[in-house]
């Protein structure tokens, strides 16, 4: 007598991908979500980056520190002169502006690297791509964070610590923060696809050095200052000296801020929606 037929149904497949529709939205969506929820594998191996940098280092990451204070008062006993500033006046925002600086430059030149640079990682783990870029960014932060004594100790030296005003700061921060994230998003697709654009960023970078107000302060223009917050540079770094050093920043400033900020993330949210799944082709 014959068994009767299986009435189990067949097993479906775990993955299926109809490629009339890509759904590169929702996996966009989905990339950036859940990069987001495991972001402390991002400070892990953000951390691991560090450690590795300064691997056999009898200093570390303090080598970076003391860098950055000779900068400071070798530039600041110059550059006082040049602009008729006195030192107590130009120290001060000079190691601020240096140490957001290094920060921003920093990490636009890591964000050229934030895919090629985990090649490895990609090409093995199915982790989000949102894990590289906070990856990047977090590294930058904990980086920057070695500079944070030197800036209080000039202010502190010079008698320019800030009041509470100082916390209008940390908004600011955020702002940095999210462009960071949507530059390393876009930059980082950019590069992986033409990998001649990394030298361009950095030489465009060594220019923005000279044209925003790191060296020199924004009263020196004069009246064509009310065009300086068409630099996205410069609004990035005021909304976080600004409260540090003179109370804060103008509105208009920080309107600007703002502009560029949603520039630079639809920019790096289209790009991420339309090619995402080429990143570990372009590797």
């Amino acid at each position: 007598m014959l068994a009767p037929p299986s009435t189990v149904p067949a097993a479906s497949p775990l993955y299926v991908c109809d490629a009339t529709q890509p759904r590169r939205l929702e996996r966009a969506l989905q990339d950036l979500g859940g990069g987001f929820r495991r972001w402390r594998l991002a400070a892990a191996l953000a951390w691991l980056d560090i450690r590795n940098r300064y691997r056999g280092s009898v200093l570390g990451p303090i080598w970076l520190t003391l860098s950055t204070a000779v900068m400071v008062f070798a530039l600041g006993l110059l550059y006082s002169s040049l602009f008729q500033l006195s030192l107590a006046e130009y120290l001060p925002w000079l190691a601020v502006s240096l140490i957001i600086w290094n920060m921003i430059a920093q990490t636009v030149n890591d964000a050229c690297t934030t895919f090629t640079g985990a090649e490895g990682i990609i090409r093995q783990m199915p982790l989000p791509y949102t894990i590289h870029v906070l990856r990047m960014v977090l590294r930058n932060a904990l980086t920057a964070a070695h500079s944070l004594p030197l800036a209080l100790l000039v202010l502190l030296l010079f008698g320019a610590m800030p009041g509470w005003e100082a916390l209008l700061a940390l908004p600011g921060l955020v702002v940095v923060a999210v462009n960071a994230i949507a530059v390393g998003i876009f930059l980082g697709m950019v590069c992986a696809r033409f990998r001649d654009i990394g030298p361009i960023v950095a030489s465009v970078m060594q220019l923005a050095f000279f044209l925003s107000p790191v060296l020199w302060k924004p009263e020196l223009l004069g009246e064509r200052q009310v065009w300086l917050p068409l630099n996205p540079f410069y609004v990035l770094m005021e909304v976080v000296r600004g409260p540090l050093l003179s109370g804060g920043a103008a509105p208009v400033v920080w309107a600007s801020a703002l502009l560029w900020t949603g520039a630079a993330c639809a920019a790096a949210l289209a790009f991420f929606v339309r090619f995402r799944g080429r990143i570990a082709f372009w590797i």
